[in-house]
């Protein structure tokens, strides 16, 4: 009997998000071949080729477990490379890193987007629709199957964004300290955001954060402090949840119109953690605004991994047959 030999992989899907990158070779059927994790792609403080490096990693993990060779001259590991980054802001931004990830080799054809991409194809049967994705920071595309997208810069208050839950952090404490000293109104957050630390006051909160003694990126952890005093009825931290649901309808809405959709229904996908948590002021006040200014629109919250959204717009600029889309959702659950 011969030795079976690997089936080589049409797809080298990768979805590299801030926090995280994830990984998976597809056979033309479908199939996953093997998969990989690795740290996050944060290009703007690395740089592009570390950046890339750690995407690697999980490259070259999902290849040990497809039981595939390593890398030799000329043999790329899959027919296609569909690349869906964070940090990839700007059509240039894309440009540069398709560049970037085709002189590694990886693929004989390479396609970079933004990360938002894989959220929405990760929640629709065809690429067709509007998605908005409040994680760190707050994004939204829409795309069309006959190729034509909306989308915004992204870029935080420079391109006219407000929210994602650094936003919201910032803001919750904006108005936290003006009420401890006494330039704003009263807030629970005043009592809440530093108790969160086990700290008595926003003062030490402030000078823990001035000095270092707690690090900024532990800030995130109060938007759950926010959403929970929105919850007990708090008008400031109430009146914060409500802007953030009114610029999640506002780039649906934008997107839905740029791409005609307003008049007919079409799924609007809500991704990343402020979101996918259901926070039911937050999400509701969402399905209310946008049933005003998009009646058709049918709101959905993505649970597929981003992956799975990567895998299947490779699979889509191959012409795959939909059992073959099938499979690979089928393989992510």
């Amino acid at each position: 009997m011969g030795v079976s030999r690997p089936v080589t992989p049409a797809v080298l899907a990768v979805d590299a998000g801030n926090s995280k990158t994830d990984v998976a070779l597809i056979a033309a059927d479908g199939s996953v071949l093997g998969t990989g994790r690795a740290g996050g792609f944060q290009p703007p403080l690395t740089g592009i080729e570390p950046a890339l490096d750690v995407v690697g990693r999980a490259v070259a993990e999902a290849v040990e477990a497809a039981g595939l060779p390593g890398p030799r001259p000329g043999a790329p590991y899959a027919g296609r490379v569909s690349a869906c980054l964070a940090n990839a802001d700007l059509p240039v931004e894309e440009q540069r890193l398709a560049d970037a990830i085709r002189a590694r080799g990886w693929g004989a054809a390479t396609e970079v987007r933004n990360d938002t991409f894989a959220i929405l194809r990760a929640g629709v049967n065809e690429p067709r629709g509007v998605a908005v994705v409040c994680g760190a920071g707050i994004n939204c595309v829409g795309m069309l199957p006959d190729g034509r997208t909306a989308r915004f810069p992204a870029l935080g208050k420079v391109s006219g964004d407000w929210g994602g839950g650094s936003g919201l952090a910032a803001e919750a404490l904006w108005w936290a300290a003006r009420a401890e000293d006494g330039r704003g109104g009263p807030t629970e957050l005043a009592a809440a955001l530093p108790g969160h630390f086990g700290l008595a006051s926003m003062y030490g909160l402030i000078e823990a954060l001035h000095l270092g003694a707690l690090e900024q990126r532990r800030t995130h952890e109060l938007v759950p402090v926010l959403f929970a005093v929105a919850a007990a009825g708090d008008p400031v931290a109430a009146a914060i949840v409500a802007r953030q649901a009114d610029e999640v309808v506002a780039l649906a809405a934008v997107a839905l119109a740029r791409l005609d959709l307003l008049g007919e229904e079409a799924p609007v996908l809500l991704g990343g953690s402020v979101l996918t948590a259901q926070h039911p002021r937050l999400n509701g006040r969402i399905e209310e605004l946008l049933a005003e200014r998009a009646p058709y629109a049918r709101v959905e919250v993505v649970s597929a991994p981003p992956v799975l959204g990567a895998g299947l717009l490779g699979l889509d600029a191959l012409g795959s047959p939909p059992a073959a889309h099938g499979k690979l959702r089928a393989h992510f659950g």
